[in-house]
């Protein structure tokens, strides 16, 4: 799995957190300053901060500061990249399961088969 850690690996360790998870929640539906997207969560704003950081380093949102104002936006793509590694894993599970299927219909059609051709 080489090259997931510049690939999904900060996307998922960022999305591991229900804080992480609303925030971006919320800026699926648009940009938002520091003081809008904290002020749902009943925490110090430091620690808050933090959790924004996680996001920022991951890719998943970007900042932008004018004046003293900071405001938040959600960077799609990388969460993008996040659905098409899941996608990738569905579709390799997805042929294991059908080859499952393939074997246990062979084995119950050479069942019934043996049980046809009994006295």
């Amino acid at each position: 799995m080489q090259g997931t850690e510049q690939g999904v690996d900060p996307v998922f360790r960022a999305l591991s957190d229900p804080t992480r998870r609303r925030v971006v929640e919320r800026l699926s539906r648009g940009s938002a300053s520091v003081s809008e997207l904290a002020r749902p969560f009943d925490m110090a704003l430091p620690s808050f901060v933090g959790h924004l950081r996680v996001l920022e380093r991951s890719g998943l949102v970007r900042s932008t500061k004018q004046g003293r104002v900071r405001t938040y936006e959600l960077m799609p793509k990388r969460l993008q990249a996040a659905e098409d590694w899941l996608a990738q894993q569905r579709s390799a599970w997805q042929r294991r399961l059908d080859r499952l299927d393939d074997y246990l219909l062979a084995l119950h059609q050479a069942q019934q088969d043996d049980d046809d051709g009994s006295p």
